[in-house]
């Protein structure tokens, strides 16, 4: 019977199942299965017994206002998805006392007495309850992780678990989370006999949880395979590939939430911050200072033995006893790992005494979930990251308990991060309202970080690159005239030309250059994650860069000096009149300065043409208009400047009368113009194409992949189902909790909202 139903892939044409059979059937609830409903349809029994253990073994609660309109109430999301589905199916959990369960089986009202719950915890994996029915049969229905259940059922149901098992890797590949469904019909007597053994158990005073388990062995085996579920976990799209995006950006993902430590992990698996294939997932739960201690220090020994002993570089450096404040550098592990810690032992951690264990622990690690945290704890954890390591911190959530890390001040100290991140849902809108960022999705970030933030960290470092450069360039030009002009002081430039050069002469092509530039478009951006590697190394700006930018306008001011200088010495024009004036000098300095700098814009975009395709260079209208309108602007001015009128009328103030009309008619000016530009170019394109042959980094490397990808692109990829071993994680086991059974026994009422979680069923 197990190959009877299959994950069904549900398409835009695929037509809903109609449930209309069913008057108590949520009008909510999506299924797209027409064989499944069939089988209920056609009295199959093992179908119906199927539906009815998911419709009595839980502890959910019922509450009906309107006659029909039932509201279920679960402690799990979990719960109230697989007793939602079995109401939709015909057997309609309708309400339950302290010793009864009434079901609707396909329009029959039905009454089981409630003999026992055999409750839930995180050892058992499971949960049973043991029923009466109407015909007197005592049944005992069982679900739980598959991992425990197929170890206890009969041996007839070898070949039948074994096909269920591999329906199960199936659904862990999907990245569902599964549970096991199983029955078992007992003697009456034997059910007495336990019954009495069950009770002397729970009144126990010694070893209580430890008889009770022993009781609920003896039962809980020789089960029947029913069937198995496999319930989604209601992620948002596009998180589990976003954050596979994120890491290939070598970007490290640390979860700080408020759940229980299964259900984060469980996440965790969900989301890809944890895989399958990592050497080891480390579980710190000690209660006190020394187990902590120990806990992580034993993690540190399988991550990288060599940084317990006192020669470790970072052992050394700590021992010095540096002043605050001081980083701790970067430690790589010997594999990948995964680090667990709840909010009971990270309160230990998180003191003095064992703050820099945790975080270098932690920073070896390829995913940290820390659980069960209050919000002090996420901006004390926030707070730790930044003031140790040299690192740039991101904080994203969506509720108020996050508000603390995204943007806060905790005891004294400033503990929100660099970058606030809002996503704004069902959680209310402080979290948004508190952040520096804000949407609607999670996979956003991915644009966020690779593409937008990307493009706005390179845009930065070449207008710094370019301000200081077009400065110096600018200014140590009078370094050399000095030698000329007795060091009198006197500027080379005219006055005008100084006070517009910054304002208006060189403000548009550095303004469309930080706007509008883009080395890789945004596609390559998110395809070739590892183009943002430099922002975090911060290697497009910093001291190096900047000594290259003094060296380079050290140069560029001896080509603009000395080209025009060497240009026009002892020279005359046509009519044998000397060019070799003061302000003829000037007018071609400030002329030759201006193209070079001008043209210094764009030359890492010329240099990378070659790299990447001689043709392919990120020039809009824009670009062009800011480039050569700012060269067209400075005729304009220049003309008008040093016109006849404007000199006549004032005399003091423009003192340049005629030399633009003299000296734009000299071949000399546009000799030095293209000497200067081609000199000042020159070496910049070769360094920017030698660079990536000689020195090359890993961008280089990722630039010519994408070279190779526009010249011969690759077909699109087969996508193929490869199986591999895989750990299952029970959605139950992570999301139940221990204690309801006791508390519906006891007759007293639980109150819960149940959430939505889609569902998919597997027999």
């Amino acid at each position: 019977a197990a190959e009877k139903f299959v994950l069904v892939y549900v398409f835009q044409k695929t037509e809903k199942v109609d449930f209309s059979y069913n008057k108590l059937a949520d009008p909510k609830f999506s299924f797209y299965d027409q064989t499944l409903v069939e089988a209920v349809k056609t009295g199959d029994g093992w179908v119906h017994l199927f539906f009815l253990s998911l419709s009595l073994c839980h502890t959910v609660m019922s509450e009906e206002k309107v006659e029909g309109k039932l509201v279920y109430q679960a402690q799990s999301p979990d719960e109230g998805a697989l007793v939602t589905a079995a109401r939709n199916f015909g057997f309609v959990f309708r309400s339950r006392t302290s010793e009864t369960i009434m079901v609707v089986e396909m329009g029959e009202t039905k009454v089981y007495q409630l003999l026992a719950i055999l409750d839930f915890n995180n050892v058992r994996k499971r949960m049973s309850v043991i029923v009466r029915t109407p015909e007197g049969r005592v049944m005992l229905f069982c679900k739980g992780a598959d991992t425990i259940l197929c170890q206890r059922l009969h041996p007839s149901c070898r070949s039948l678990g074994d096909v269920t098992m591999e329906h199960l890797d199936d659904f862990a590949i999907e990245g569902l989370r599964t549970l096991m469904v199983a029955y078992r019909e007992l003697d009456n007597a034997f059910f007495q006999a336990w019954s009495k053994k069950h009770s002397e158990a729970c009144l126990s005073l010694e070893n209580r949880e430890n008889k009770i388990s022993n009781v609920c062995e003896e039962i809980e085996k020789d089960l029947m395979l029913l069937g198995a579920t496999a319930i989604e976990d209601k992620l948002q799209d596009g998180v589990p590939e976003t954050i596979i995006t994120l890491n290939k950006a070598k970007i490290k993902m640390w979860v700080l939430t408020g759940d229980k430590q299964e259900t984060a992990v469980n996440i965790a698996y969900a989301c890809n911050i944890f895989e399958d294939e990592m050497d080891e997932m480390f579980i710190v739960e000690g209660k006190d200072d020394e187990t902590i201690r120990q806990e992580l220090r034993s993690a540190r020994a399988k991550m990288k033995p060599e940084s317990l002993l006192e020669s470790d570089p970072v052992n050394t450096y700590l021992t010095t006893k540096p002043k605050m404040p001081f980083k701790i550098p970067e430690e790589v592990p010997n594999g990948n790992y995964g680090l667990v810690i709840n909010g009971y032992s990270l309160a230990y951690a998180l003191e003095g005494n064992l703050e820099l264990e945790l975080l270098r622990t932690a920073c070896m690690c390829k995913g940290v979930i820390c659980c069960r945290m209050t919000p002090l704890q996420k901006a004390q954890v926030v707070e730790l990251v930044k003031r140790y390591k040299k690192v740039v911190t991101l904080a994203i959530g969506d509720g108020a308990n996050d508000v603390s890390m995204i943007k806060g001040t905790f005891w004294g100290f400033f503990a929100a991060a660099h970058i606030g991140v809002g996503i704004s849902g069902q959680e209310g809108m402080q979290a948004m309202l508190n952040s520096d960022y804000a949407f609607s999705q999670f996979h956003y970030l991915r644009r966020l970080l690779l593409v937008h933030g990307r493009w706005s960290y390179n845009r930065m470092c070449k207008f710094l690159g370019y301000f200081f450069y077009k400065n110096f360039a600018f200014t140590l030009v009078h370094f050399w005239y000095a030698f000329f002009s007795g060091f009198s002081a006197q500027t080379v430039y005219d006055t005008w030309f100084i006070a517009f050069y910054n304002l208006v002469y060189t403000s548009l092509p550095v303004l469309g250059l930080s706007l509008f530039d883009q080395d890789v478009n945004e596609t390559w951006s998110l395809h070739f994650p590892e183009l943002y590697e430099p922002g975090q190394h911060n290697l497009y700006f910093n001291k190096k860069e900047f000594v290259k930018c003094l060296v380079h306008g050290i140069y560029s001011s001896f080509v603009l000096f000395f080209v025009p200088m060497g240009t026009i010495y002892n020279s005359v024009r046509s009519d044998g009149k000397e060019i070799s004036d003061y302000q003829s000098f000037s007018l071609i300095v400030q002329t030759s300065l201006l193209w070079v700098v001008t043209m210094q814009v764009w030359p890492v975009v010329v240099a990378g043409a070659f790299q990447i395709a001689l043709e392919t260079t990120y020039w809009t209208m824009i670009s062009h208009f800011f480039t050569w309108g700012s060269l067209g602007f400075y005729f304009c001015i220049l003309v008008f400047l040093y016109s006849d009128g404007l000199c006549l009328m004032y005399p003091n103030v423009f003192q340049f009368l005629g030399v633009a009309r003299n000296t734009l008619n000299l071949p000399q000016l546009w000799l030095s113009l293209v000497l200067s530009v081609v000199l000042c170019m020159l070496p910049v394109i070769g360094y920017q194409f030698l660079k990536p042959l000689f020195w090359p980094v890993s961008v280089d490397k990722v630039i010519d992949r994408i070279h190779h990808c526009m010249r011969h692109p690759l077909p699109p990829p087969i996508r193929t189902k490869v199986k591999h071993a895989s750990s299952r994680r029970s959605a139950y086991a992570f999301s139940h909790k221990q204690g309801f059974g006791a508390l519906i026994t006891s007759g007293k009422t639980m109150k819960g909202k149940p959430k939505k979680n889609s569902l998919l069923f597997k027999k």
